[in-house]
């Protein structure tokens, strides 16, 4: 009788071991699956990192212009040098954090270089309203900024700049437009490439900004200028040299010693822009 009860405590212990274990498993799937979810639902506060300015701020400059951009009932904001008889212009998109206020900063270079310069703040960054919702999204309204500048320009250089993020952004509207030139500047193959780089685990399916740089690269049919530092761990050099693959009229500068956010405090970046500028 004894053995008996001993035997089916020892079955309702192993069942009640093995049902914690399946509740533990479940849990962690279910735990695992929420995140997944949250991940696809809401990247763009993974991806995009803006930072807001109050309407009343104003920039100070005396050649420099206040643009506002309707684009299906939001507002980009933007700013356009314009000098009294430039070259051409650089139409600028910029990386994935700060505002106009921190990334308008080098303007006297272009002023040297006698080419306007026009850059626009995305989708809840800086002064623009609205919130980034979809890639094909921030390239409608890539596009739209940039049929607003082209058409001042005719006759004169047209130059399509990405820096970090804007690269993928800059590529895609130079397949588009085919400028006199594209500068991509720390630049990378596909968003899903970073991805994997520095989430191994996440599976790229859950990425819905493909931003395919190389892809958008291998239509130019224009000169291309590459600019990349050696000691970028955001965004490794071999980046660029998947872009040399697929665009071979392009050039890379490759800076050593530069990392991913200060490449344009080296002077062999400066140098090189500037020399790119003057020979077109």
């Amino acid at each position: 009788m004894h053995a008996a009860v001993a035997v089916a405590w020892r079955a309702n212990r192993r069942g009640g071991w093995q049902g914690a274990a399946i509740v533990a498993v479940a849990l962690a799937v279910g735990i695992g699956l929420a995140v997944l979810a949250w991940i696809y639902t809401f990247q763009e506060s993974l991806i995009f990192h803006p930072e807001r300015l109050p309407a009343e701020h104003r920039f100070v400059f005396s050649d420099v212009s206040e643009v506002s951009i309707d684009v299906g009932g939001e507002t980009l904001s933007a700013l356009h040098l314009k000098l009294p008889a430039p070259r051409g212009v650089v139409f600028f998109l910029h990386g994935n954090n700060g505002n106009l206020a921190t990334w308008f900063t080098n303007s006297d270079f272009y002023r040297a270089a006698n080419y306007d310069l026009f850059m626009l703040d995305y989708r809840g960054y800086g002064k623009s309203s609205g919130r980034i919702d979809s890639e094909a999204q921030l390239r409608a309204d890539v596009l739209a900024a940039w049929q607003v500048v082209e058409r001042q320009y005719v006759g004169k250089l047209r130059v399509i700049y990405g820096r970090s993020l804007g690269t993928a952004l800059a590529a895609g509207l130079a397949a588009q437009v085919q400028p006199d030139l594209t500068i991509l500047v720390s630049p990378y193959c596909s968003l899903a490439q970073v991805m994997q780089a520095h989430y191994p685990l996440l599976p790229t399916v859950l990425l819905r900004y493909r931003l395919e740089t190389c892809a958008d690269a291998a239509h130019l049919r224009s000169p291309l200028l590459l600019v990349h530092g050696e000691d970028d761990t955001v965004i490794p050099v071999w980046h660029s040299e998947q872009l040399l693959a697929v665009a071979p009229q392009a050039r890379l500068l490759r800076l050593p010693g530069a990392a991913h956010a200060d490449v344009h405090r080296f002077s062999a970046y400066t140098s090189e822009l500037l020399r790119t500028l003057d020979a077109l």
